[in-house]
């Protein structure tokens, strides 16, 4: 049971992640900008992704 559960909350982090990088993509700010937030995001999913939510470009 405990590989379903990973398997799935993987998957989860994986969609929000490529959520995020979409949304900061499509974002109006910098292209230095962009590409820091996204390798951030690849390089540290998780917290990447929370410091997006809060400190990310709107």
């Amino acid at each position: 049971m405990g590989i379903e559960v990973s398997g799935l909350s993987g998957l989860i982090l994986l969609i929000l992640n490529v959520w995020a990088i979409v949304k900061v993509v499509q974002s109006s700010a910098g292209t230095g900008n962009k590409v820091l937030w996204i390798v951030l995001i690849l390089l540290l999913p998780i917290v990447g992704l929370i410091l997006w939510y809060f400190l990310g470009p709107r």
